[in-house]
């Protein structure tokens, strides 16, 4: 089992290496011991779903982990990850960006935060609409939030087996971060990061200028 791991890990980073992508090992549901043989082999950026299981992980594991919040977030459950978590890539309200600010001022840091954007042609996925992200980037409160930088954008495309149609919502996705990027960002050095890109599809979303993709069943091998 380990060999596999270590094996599907280095096969990925050496993929995404001429690129220079950023890989987000997704954890979720996988045991401590298999998280740490990928900690083993020199890997430390962790994506988790859920606030609890982050947590318990956090607890029992090295803390030079960089820890990505990457599922859907409650309001009231960020007190509790805002000490440490490294990135937060699904904000999809003023209201959770003004808690995730509220918190982190309690412990005296400045969280990075993604924007996540709708752009699957499903129900199930949450985000933004590009209008919601614009009324929440000209709305004039986000000046207050000290505590919080928005570093970028992240997408889900639509589950399907079509590669064309996942290539089009990456590239409309990659679009809109430029327009953003070139609106309200243009002097930020910090808004630099677009998360998309999964084990099904991280290519597609490489070919469509992710920055950094987030991969599980192809480290871990499938549940």
């Amino acid at each position: 089992m380990s060999n596999s791991i270590e094996a599907n890990l280095d096969k990925i980073i050496k993929s995404l290496e001429k690129s220079s992508v950023k890989l987000v090992a997704v954890t979720k549901t996988k045991p401590v011991d298999q998280l740490m043989q990928v900690y083993n082999a020199n890997h430390k950026r962790f994506g988790e779903n859920k606030v609890q299981e982050m947590l318990e992980k956090y607890e029992v594991m090295p803390k030079d982990i960089e820890w990505h919040l990457i599922g859907h977030l409650q309001t009231n459950k960020v007190k509790y990850i805002a000490p440490f978590v490294a990135m937060i890539h699904g904000v999809e309200s003023m209201k959770l960006l003004v808690e995730i600010n509220k918190q982190a001022e309690k412990v005296g840091r400045v969280i990075p935060c993604l924007l996540q954007i709708f752009i699957a042609n499903e129900e199930t996925k949450f985000g933004l609409t590009q209008n919601e992200a614009l009324a929440l980037l000209k709305d004039e409160n986000l000046g207050n939030l000290k505590n919080i930088k928005i570093v970028g954008l992240m997408g889900m495309a639509t589950f399907t087996n079509n590669n064309e149609q996942i290539s089009k919502e990456f590239k409309g996705l990659a679009t809109f971060f430029k327009e953003l990027k070139s609106s309200f960002f243009a002097d930020n050095v910090n808004f630099q990061e677009l998360s998309m890109g999964m084990s099904g599809d991280y290519q597609l979303a490489v070919n469509e200028g992710s920055t950094m993709v987030r991969v599980g069943s192809s480290i871990f091998g499938t549940r």
